[in-house]
C-alpha cells in the first residue's frame, strides 16, 4: 500500500483555517453579515451551482487566471455551507474533508490498494462498481432516504441532459438498453412521427411537451450509445450558433441592413456566409 500524505504544508493548512475563520466571522450573531446571517442551505445552493458553473466556463476558455479565482469562490461555498452545517451540529469543514478522504481512498484500490487496473477503461467500470456497492449499502442502512432502486442518488439538480444521460446508464448497468444504436434509431424516428401526430391534433400544450420531451430523452440515448456526452455536445453547438448569429449581423450591419427586416431567404444567405467563417 502506496504512503499517503493527507495534508500538504503547514501554510496550506493555514490558508484553510483562515478561510474557515472568515465564514465564522460573516455568520457570527453579533458581529456577522447581515446578509450573510439570512442564509440558509436552500438559498446558498443556486451560488454554489453558479459557481461551479463559472469554474466550468474559466476552464472553456482556457482563462487560467480566472480558473484560480473561480476555484476560490467555489470553495468559499463549501466552506459557508459547512458553517451553517457547524452552527447546526451537523457536520463541519473537517468532517466534508475526511469523508472525501476515505471516499477517494475507497475508491481508488488500485492507488491504495492491492488491486490491478491498468486502463482508464477498467478503472471506470471499476469506479461504478462501487458506487453502486456503497449505494446498496445506503440504502440498506435508510431504505426510505435512498429508495430501492439502481437509479437512487442522480441528483434532481442536474443539468436536464445531464441527468437523462445519468439515468440511462444506470438502465444500462442493471441490462435494459437497447442492443445495437441502429434500435435507437428507430425509436427517435417512432418519436418524431408521434410529434406530428400530436399536432395534428393539437389540443393540449402539455400533451406535445411530453412528446418532444420522449424525443429529447432518445437523443441523448443516441448520443450516449455513441459515446458523446450530450451535455457537451449541446454546449457546443449553442457555441456554434451564437458565433455564426452574430457573424450573420455583422455582415447585415457592414452592407448598412436591419437586420430584423430581412426576409428567411436574406437570412439564409447570411447564415451561408456566416457556415465560411472560422469558429
Amino acid at each position: 500500500m502506496k504512503t499517503l500524505f493527507l495534508y500538504g504544508e503547514v501554510k496550506l493548512i493555514k490558508e484553510i483555517e483562515r478561510l474557515i475563520d472568515i465564514a465564522k466571522l460573516l455568520r457570527d450573531p453579533k458581529d456577522g453579515c447581515p446578509w450573510d446571517l439570512e442564509q440558509t442551505f436552500r438559498s446558498i445552493a443556486p451560488h454554489a451551482i453558479e459557481e461551479a458553473y463559472e469554474v466550468a466556463d474559466a476552464i472553456d476558455n482556457d482563462d487560467i487566471a480566472g480558473l484560480n479565482d473561480e476555484l476560490g469562490d467555489l470553495l468559499f461555498q463549501i466552506v459557508f455551507l459547512s458553517q451553517i452545517a457547524d452552527e447546526k451540529d451537523f457536520f463541519n469543514f473537517n468532517d466534508v474533508a475526511r469523508n472525501i478522504c476515505i471516499k477517494m481512498i475507497r475508491r481508488h484500490p488500485h492507488i491504495f490498494g492491492d488491486e490491478n487496473i491498468e486502463t482508464p477503461e477498467a478503472q471506470s467500470l471499476a469506479w461504478e462498481n462501487i458506487k453502486a456497492i456503497e449505494r446498496r449499502k445506503k440504502q440498506q442502512v435508510d431504505p426510505d432516504i435512498h429508495g430501492q432502486s439502481a437509479l437512487s442518488g442522480v441528483a434532481s439538480a442536474l443539468p436536464s441532459l445531464t441527468r437523462a444521460q445519468k439515468i440511462q446508464k444506470r438502465a444500462a448497468r442493471e441490462g435494459f438498453d437497447w442492443p445495437k444504436v441502429n434500435q435507437v434509431f428507430e425509436k427517435i424516428d417512432e418519436e418524431i412521427l408521434e410529434i406530428k401526430a400530436e399536432i395534428k391534433d393539437y389540443s393540449d400544450v402539455s400533451r406535445l411537451e411530453d412528446e418532444v420531451g420522449d424525443l429529447l430523452f432518445c437523443c441523448v440515448n443516441l448520443a450516449r450509445k455513441l459515446g458523446v456526452e450530450s451535455e457537451i455536445a449541446l454546449k457546443k453547438s449553442s457555441a456554434k450558433f451564437e458565433f455564426r448569429f452574430r457573424a450573420m449581423e455583422k455582415f447585415a450591419e457592414e452592407k448598412k441592413l436591419e437586420f430584423s427586416s430581412l426576409g428567411i431567404k436574406e437570412m439564409e444567405e447570411l447564415w451561408r456566409q456566416a457556415k465560411k467563417v472560422k469558429c
